[in-house]
């Protein structure tokens, strides 16, 4: 049986995450890390509470296999690209550097289509360099998933649902089927899924077709 971190449990794709990975018979615990203490309670689950702006919380952490980061903002939340950039850069390689130094094999990392340290656009941005982040620390395996929108179902924001209407419209009369919105439970499913079969060493790249291909 495996042992699982999470960062970014309480967000919409971490929640389903967790949830499944707990009710999953392929791991027997599921560590995630989180800022404040959570309500919800099961016999796998391990919470730790660390502060992001703290060095010394970030040095090592329990014996695990796989490390799951699903941590992101927006820059309405976050306030500032500054902000947001501490949240989808920084804060996730801080959590992939302490995975690595305690061992972990193979990391899992939310990204999103488009994703390109050199885009022009801030938000694809942020994720290229992310990933490139995670990739120079050589786990030996990394999966990178890139789905396109997400239905986060009743925490999905305004002009996301109104963008889901729209594609989804348009894939009933067969355009855009590799834009096709995602629920954040289907993507939680396929993140783990893919890290059980995709089993050999390297890069995986996922786009949204392939995500829902696994």
């Amino acid at each position: 049986m495996k042992r699982a971190w999470v960062l970014g449990a309480t967000g919409a794709t971490g929640a389903a995450l967790v949830e499944q990975l707990l009710g999953s018979d392929e791991y027997s615990e599921v560590h995630v890390f989180v800022r404040r203490p959570l309500q919800q309670q099961h016999a796998k689950l391990h919470v730790h509470v660390v502060d992001m702006e703290r060095a010394e919380d970030w040095q090592a952490g329990p014996a695990a296999d796989v490390a799951f980061s699903c941590l992101g903002t927006t820059l309405r939340a976050a306030g500032s690209k500054a902000a947001q950039h501490r949240v989808d850069v920084d804060y996730q390689l801080q959590f992939a550097e302490m995975a690595r130094r305690s061992g972990v094999g193979t990391f899992v990392l939310l990204s999103a289509a488009g994703a390109n340290a050199k885009s022009s656009l801030f938000y694809m941005r942020l994720k290229g360099e992310a990933e490139e982040g995670v990739r120079a620390l050589g786990f030996e395996r990394t999966l990178f998933f890139r789905p396109g929108l997400l239905d986060r179902g009743a925490k999905t924001r305004g002009n996301e649902r109104i963008s889901i209407v729209l594609i989804r419209a348009l894939n009933r009369i067969g355009l855009l089927k590799r834009q096709a919105p995602i629920a954040v439970e289907t993507l939680a499913r396929q993140m783990i899924r893919g890290e059980a079969t995709l089993r050999d060493a390297g890069e995986y790249v996922l786009a949204a077709r392939a995500i829902l291909d696994l």
